[in-house]
């Protein structure tokens, strides 16, 4: 099954902004209690608009978790552009 993340914030009468991933469900690796799991693979790869985080904010799992995600867009995304926009990639993708 595929679908789509949107988490997002609307500020009512003014803006929202509501970021967009699709996932799919897939099994997971079983855990020492021997259980089936589910969990979502990403499919869709875009840098996060710097703009939009507080980085204050941030847990350090919350950092890594997008510091991870940002690298792995990097790299499926950097052999595919333009050399000029590998350039404006390696800054949107950088860690944070």
């Amino acid at each position: 099954m595929i679908l789509s993340n949107e988490p997002g914030y609307y500020r009512e009468g003014a803006f929202g902004i509501r970021l967009e991933n699709l996932i799919v469900v897939k099994t997971a690796p079983k855990l020492a209690d021997d259980r089936d799991q589910l969990c979502f693979e990403t499919l869709t790869f875009a840098p996060l608009d710097r703009r939009l985080i507080d980085t204050a904010l941030l847990s350090v799992g919350e950092r890594a978790w997008l510091d991870a995600y940002h690298a792995e867009v990097a790299e499926k995304l950097s052999h595919r552009v333009s050399d000029a926009a590998k350039l404006w990639l390696a800054a949107a993708t950088a860690p944070l």
